[in-house]
C-alpha cells in the first residue's frame, strides 16, 4: 500500500473512508459528482483517486461514451471494502471521543457512554438496523467477476452456516472471521482484542496443503458446495492452533465423546485462517424460504408491527405440550412477544432432521395466538459447548432484535462424556449467562422444568407444586418418548398434540419397519465375510426389507476400485461404504457391511451418517490375529511378515479394537451359522425385526 495511505492524517482517513462508501453508494457517478459529494476539488479527487487504486483499493476501467468526464468506471476491490469497513470503525470510535469530550467541557461531567470497545452492540436499540457485510448490488456484481480469477475454497455445511450469520449480521460485530490474536483472546476469556465479549471461536479451518499456498493479504474466494461464490476474504491470519487447548477452554474438555471436539480434531481442517469478510450473496436454501429472516428482516418486522419487547425460544427439538406452557409463561413473565426460533444448521448427531421438525412446528404454531408469535428458522452450526454456547445464541437473538431470551436446563448440553457423566452441570449455562447478561443486552427468561398434574390436568412447573405428595405428576422423558416411537406404542395426548406425533411417526416408523445397518468389523481373514453372508440369506429368508451387503471385496472392486491401502485410501475407502449403507438405511433398507475398518475415528464417523436415518449396529468379529493368521487362506499374512505388503492391518499397522461395540462374537471353535444367529438375536432384542 503506498506511502500516502498507511501514514495518512486522521483527516485524510476520513476523506479515504468517505471515497469508499460514496463509490460503493455511486459506483456509476461521474466525477464531478463524485467530488461534489466529497466537497473536494476535481484535481484532490484525483489525487485521491490515483493513490487508491496504487494501494489496491478500487480499480479503475474505461467507460465508453461521450462525455469525458465520464470516461472511467470505479470499483471497490475486496481489499477496498474490507478496508472501507475498517475506516467505519475508526471514524464512529473518533467522533464518540470527540462527543464525550464535548460533553465534559459543556457539563463538566463524562456523558456516561461506555467506550465502543466494551460496547457489543454500541448505541443500537433491539428495532434498529445492524451493519451487514454485504456489498451494494453494483459492487457485487463487479465483484463476482473479479473473484472469479481468485484462489477459491469450498466452504464446508458447517462453514457456510457461519458465514451466512457473518454476512448477515447474526455475528455482528465480527467483520470477519478471527484474526489469531482474536481466536486466543475468545478461547482464553470469551473476548475480542478490543474487550468485546464473544465466547465462540469462528475461524476457516482448511488443509495445510491449501494454506501453504496463500499469501499475507491475499484474496480467496468462498465457494458454496456447488461452486457459487458467496464471498471474498482477505487472508491476515493463517496459523495451525493448539486444538487441545480449545477443546479444553471452549468445551470443558478434551474429550472425543463431545460431538464439537470429535470435529474438531477429525473433521476440521488442521490450519485456521481470519481476516475480513466481504459478502458478496447469500447462501440458497430451497426449503421453507418464507421462514428464513435475516437479522435485518426480522428487526424489521417487529418495528412495522410495534414489538418492542421479544422473547426468543431456543430449540433444536419438535415443540411438545410442555414447550409450549414454558413459552406462553416466559411471554407472559416478560410482557413480551414471542419468537419461536429453532435452529435449523448442524445440531448434535442423531437429532430428528430439522425438515420433519419445521413441519411439527408449523403444526403447533396454530396453538399460538397470531398477533404475538411469529416463527423463524436460524441456520447456526451449534458447537453444543453449554455454557458458553448460551452466552453465544444469547448475543445471535439480541443481533436477531430480542430483547428476553429463554435458556434452558443444561441448555446446548452434548449428553454424557467417555466416563458417561453429563459435560456439564444442568445449570452452569443459566448461571454463565447471568454473569454476562447485562454486557450481552438480553435479559434471561429462566427455564423452568414443565410437568403435568393429571388431576387440575394443566402443565405446573416442577419446583412449585407445593401439594406434590397429594396429585399424581406424569412425564415422560426424551429417553421414553423415543422407545414409544421406536416401537409404534401409544404418545398421550397430554404430552405431545396428536400432529406432532404424526409428523414424527411418518419419520420414525416403528424399528422393525426402518432401515438399519450392521456394520462388521475385525482382522482380515476373521470370518466377517462369511457371517456377513450368512445373516444376509437369514434376514432374505425373512423378507420384508430389501437387503445389500457392502463386503470389503465387492466394494473394492465396484466402488473403490482405484485405491490404495494407504491410511487416506483406506478411510476413504470407509467412508464411501457409509455413505452408500446410509442411503440404504435412509430409504428403509438393511445394509450389511463387512470390511476390516481398523480406525476408531472413521468408525465413529460412519455411525454418525447413518444414525441421521436409523440405527447402526456394530459387530466386533474378535477373532485373535493368531488365528487369523494360522488360516490365512489368501497368504496375506505371509506376505506381510516378508513386509511385501505395507501397512498391514494387526502385522504393520495398528488396529483400534472397539470399546463399545453392540455385539462381540468368537468364531474360534464356533460355526458360522450360530454366529449369525447370535446377531438375529441382538437385531431382535433391538426390536430392528420381529420375533
Amino acid at each position: 500500500m503506498p506511502e500516502t495511505l498507511t501514514t495518512s492524517t486522521p483527516d485524510e482517513q476520513d476523506l479515504l473512508f468517505r471515497l469508499l462508501r460514496q463509490l460503493d453508494a455511486a459506483p456509476d457517478a461521474s466525477q464531478r459528482a463524485t467530488a461534489a459529494a466529497l466537497g473536494i476539488s476535481l484535481g484532490r479527487l484525483n489525487t485521491l483517486l490515483r493513490s487508491a487504486a496504487e494501494g489496491g483499493l478500487i480499480t479503475v476501467s474505461a467507460r465508453p461514451g461521450p462525455d469525458k468526464r465520464q470516461r472511467f468506471a470505479y470499483s471497490l476491490t475486496t481489499r477496498g471494502a474490507a478496508e472501507k469497513v475498517r475506516l467505519t470503525d475508526q471514524f464512529l470510535a473518533r467522533k464518540l471521543a470527540e462527543y464525550n469530550a464535548l460533553h465534559a467541557e459543556l457539563t463538566g461531567s463524562a456523558s456516561g457512554l461506555p467506550p465502543l470497545k466494551h460496547r457489543t452492540h454500541p448505541m443500537q436499540s433491539n428495532l434498529a438496523p445492524i451493519p451487514e457485510l454485504y456489498v451494494s448490488y453494483e459492487s457485487a456484481q463487479k465483484l463476482k467477476v473479479e473473484a472469479a480469477d481468485l484462489v477459491s475454497w469450498d466452504l464446508t455445511p458447517r462453514q457456510i452456516c457461519d458465514l451466512e450469520l457473518l454476512m448477515n449480521g447474526g455475528f455482528n460485530p465480527l467483520k470477519g472471521f478471527l484474526s489469531q490474536a482474536d481466536y486466543d483472546g475468545v478461547v482464553e476469556n470469551m473476548r475480542l482484542t478490543d474487550g468485546t465479549l464473544w465466547p465462540m471461536p469462528i475461524n476457516l479451518d482448511v488443509s495445510e496443503d491449501f494454506a501453504s499456498k496463500l499469501e499475507a493479504g491475499q484474496d480467496i474466494a468462498l465457494r458454496d458446495q456447488e461452486g457459487v461464490i458467496l464471498a471474498t476474504m482477505t487472508v491476515t491470519d493463517n496459523w495451525v492452533p493448539n486444538k487441545a487447548r480449545e477443546a479444553e477452554k471452549v468445551f470443558g474438555a478434551d474429550d472425543d465423546a463431545h460431538p464439537a471436539v470429535n470435529y474438531l480434531h477429525n473433521t476440521a481442517g488442521k490450519v485456521y485462517l481470519g481476516g475480513p469478510v466481504t459478502g458478496i450473496q447469500q447462501p440458497v436454501h430451497y426449503d421453507f424460504r418464507g421462514r428464513r429472516d435475516t437479522p435485518n428482516e426480522l428487526r424489521a418486522y417487529f418495528r412495522k408491527l410495534g414489538w418492542n419487547k421479544v422473547v426468543a425460544f431456543q430449540t433444536r427439538n419438535p415443540l411438545h405440550r410442555a414447550h409450549q406452557e414454558l413459552t406462553f409463561r416466559a411471554a407472559r413473565e416478560a410482557q413480551a412477544n414471542l419468537l419461536i426460533h429453532p435452529v435449523v444448521g448442524m445440531t448434535k448427531p442423531g437429532d430428528v432432521d430439522h425438515f420433519t421438525r419445521v413441519r411439527c412446528y408449523e403444526a403447533v404454531l396454530d396453538k399460538y395466538p397470531a398477533a404475538t408469535t411469529t416463527m423463524s428458522l436460524l441456520n447456526l452450526a451449534m458447537r453444543m459447548a453449554g455454557p458458553r454456547e448460551a452466552v453465544w445464541h444469547g448475543l445471535i437473538r439480541k443481533n436477531h432484535g430480542c430483547t428476553h431470551f429463554i435458556v434452558g436446563r443444561d441448555h446446548a448440553g452434548p449428553g454424557k462424556n467417555s466416563a458417561g457423566e453429563d459435560f456439564y452441570g444442568p445449570y452452569d449455562a443459566q448461571e454463565l449467562f447471568r454473569a454476562y447478561e447485562e454486557e450481552i443486552g438480553l435479559k434471561m427468561v429462566d427455564f423452568k422444568h414443565m410437568v403435568y398434574v393429571q388431576e387440575r390436568a394443566q402443565y405446573e412447573p416442577n419446583d412449585e407444586i407445593e401439594d406434590r405428595d397429594n396429585v399424581t405428576i406424569l412425564n415422560i422423558s426424551g429417553t421414553e418418548l423415543r422407545r414409544r416411537l421406536a416401537e409404534g406404542l401409544e404418545i398421550p395426548e397430554w404430552f405431545s398434540f396428536p400432529e406432532v406425533v404424526a409428523e414424527l411417526r411418518k419419520t420414525k416408523p416403528p424399528r422393525a419397519e426402518q432401515g438399519f445397518t450392521v456394520f462388521f468389523t475385525g482382522f482380515s481373514g476373521s470370518g466377517k465375510s462369511t457371517i456377513a453372508n450368512a445373516l444376509m440369506v437369514k434376514l432374505m429368508e425373512m423378507g420384508g426389507r430389501p437387503v445389500t451387503l457392502l463386503d470389503g471385496d465387492i466394494v473394492r472392486k465396484n466402488l473403490s476400485s482405484e485405491l490404495g491401502f494407504s491410511k487416506e485410501h483406506r478411510d476413504l475407502n470407509i467412508r464411501r461404504i457409509g455413505y452408500v449403507a446410509s442411503e440404504i438405511t435412509k430409504n428403509g433398507g438393511i445394509a450389511i457391511c463387512a470390511p476390516i475398518a481398523p480406525y476408531a475415528t472413521t468408525r465413529r464417523a460412519v455411525r454418525e451418517d447413518v444414525e441421521q436415518f436409523g440405527a447402526f449396529v456394530e459387530v466386533h468379529v474378535a477373532t485373535s490375529i493368531e488365528e487369523c493368521e494360522r488360516r490365512d487362506r489368501k497368504g496375506l499374512y505371509k506376505l506381510a511378515r516378508e513386509g511385501k505388503i505395507k501397512e498391514f492391518t494387526g502385522i504393520s499397522d495398528p488396529y483400534d479394537v472397539p470399546q463399545n461395540a453392540e455385539l462381540v462374537v468368537e468364531t474360534e471353535n464356533v460355526d458360522v451359522d450360530n454366529c449369525a444367529h447370535q446377531v438375529l438375536l441382538k437385531l431382535e432384542s433391538m426390536g430392528l425385526i420381529k420375533a
